[in-house]
């Protein structure tokens, strides 16, 4: 199976990420998003990043053009019948998610791979909406995608085993590291972390420490490059609490429930560096 052409759906922080490490790869990429303005911020984003690449050496003004020459930009989900792959990374909500795939499944190419960067969510039952559940998989990028090398690839109980290859092959020309991961609640990277952070924040919530000196003993003690709840303010403090009813909800079992103070947080609109306030303060 030979992938050339990509289309990634959502232009955030994940979705503008995805994109440019498979434009710097040498694949033609349409940046798909609903809003003109979201777009417009993924992709200044994409051009501050390849600028800092440049400064740095990483690349020269010739390759930054050529990059970003290689991305397409699209408002109109119809540009998915170009694609051979189309990488999903809209918010981690199961019903947007449904929407989406079954939109795509009857606009993209019947070759097509259709992939979700979900951190948490079934890749069985995103793919049963779909009349190809043997081409649907998981690709879990890490944050930020152009430095992180981990990839998580999520068979669905249907993925075929062509298409898990075709995927590994790009993963490792993105110059990622493919890990192969089986379909459960949180998959491996999210079953491990949220627990820990979740766990932090039942320890400021009980008053064991201040915020500061959790994060400073899991840094300077378990080497940790950020502390758990600057590291909750940088993921989302709503993405934290998803992912944690999510697990608590596919296992069934009470250490997985958030902690009052997560959601209290949320309720607030304190969603962490994204909102300007979480459990510190990015205005």
């Amino acid at each position: 199976m030979n992938i050339q052409n990509v289309m990634v759906i959502g232009a955030g922080q994940m979705g503008g990420g995805i994109a440019q490490v498979c434009a710097q790869a040498g694949f033609t990429v349409y940046l798909n998003d609903v809003k003109e303005e979201s777009y417009a911020k993924g992709i200044a984003v994409i051009e501050k990043n390849l600028a800092r690449s440049v400064e740095k050496g990483r690349m020269t003004e010739d390759e930054k053009t050529a990059v970003l020459g290689r991305l397409t930009k699209s408002l109109d989900i119809q540009d998915a019948k170009h694609a051979d792959i189309i990488i999903e990374a809209a918010v981690e909500n199961m019903d947007i998610k449904k929407s989406i795939f079954k939109q795509l499944d009857g606009i993209a190419p019947a070759h097509a791979i259709l992939a979700t960067n979900t951190s948490s969510l079934p890749i069985t039952e995103i793919a049963a909406v779909t009349k190809r559940p043997e081409q649907v998989i998981g690709m879990h990028y890490m944050n930020p995608v152009p430095v992180m090398k981990l990839v998580e690839i999520i068979r669905g109980l249907a993925t075929s085993d062509e298409v898990y290859q075709a995927v590994e092959d790009m993963t490792k020309k993105l110059s990622k590291v493919p890990v192969e991961v089986n379909d459960f609640p949180g998959f491996v990277a999210n079953r491990v972390l949220m627990p820990m952070i979740n766990e932090a924040i039942f320890t400021l919530q009980e008053g064991v420490a201040t915020k500061e000196a959790i994060d400073e003993v899991m840094k300077l003690g378990m080497n940790h490059p950020m502390g758990p709840l600057q590291l909750a303010d940088f993921i989302g403090l709503d993405t934290c609490l998803y992912i944690m009813e999510t697990l608590q909800e596919g296992y069934g079992d009470p250490k997985y429930r958030p902690a009052a103070l997560l959601r209290k947080y949320v309720n607030a609109g304190w969603l962490g560096k994204k909102s300007g306030r979480g459990f510190y303060s990015y205005e």
